[in-house]
């Protein structure tokens, strides 16, 4: 959070204020099509990873588009750590296949039963398709399952 912003009562009040009142200023966006939501996001979290030439961990971490990098810490970037925290681009996708009314003009995504782990010689990494035990990515999948699965 940023120096000076809340307390806050709850999530939805901050997220709210980080929207309204916050640089980049979602709320005042007009283009809501996936490459700016996904760039808008993006200039939330800093774009440390752009200027790296890297794709953000905050973006596409749980999907093909990243393997590993990731700041440790303010100004402290290793190349080497993997994000086990699913990234916003792989949550879009993952919602977008539970409800079809999330959409983005152009964009679509295959039925979740369709989507696969990514191929690895290793055992896999943590992805939006196979969270961590006990992450928050599995708290998420959890929740939409239920949730959207209950208004089905």
């Amino acid at each position: 959070m940023p120096a000076g912003r809340g307390p806050f009562r709850s999530w939805e009040e901050a997220a709210i204020d980080a929207l309204v009142n916050c640089a980049p200023y979602a709320a005042r966006n007009k283009d809501w099509s996936i490459g700016r939501t996904l760039a808008k996001l993006e200039q939330y979290n800093g774009l440390g990873y752009a200027a790296r030439g890297r794709p953000s961990p905050y973006i596409w971490a749980g999907t093909d588009q990243y393997r590993s990098g990731k700041y440790v810490r303010d100004g402290v970037y290793d190349p080497d750590v993997v994000d086990s925290q699913p990234g916003c681009a792989g949550l879009l996708m993952a919602m977008m296949a539970l409800d079809p009314t999330i959409t983005f003009t152009g964009a679509t995504i295959a039925p979740a039963a369709s989507v696969k782990p990514i191929p690895a010689e290793k055992p896999a990494a943590p992805s939006i398709i196979n969270p961590s035990k006990g992450s928050i990515g599995a708290f998420i999948a959890n929740i939409f399952n239920v949730v959207l699965r209950r208004k089905a």
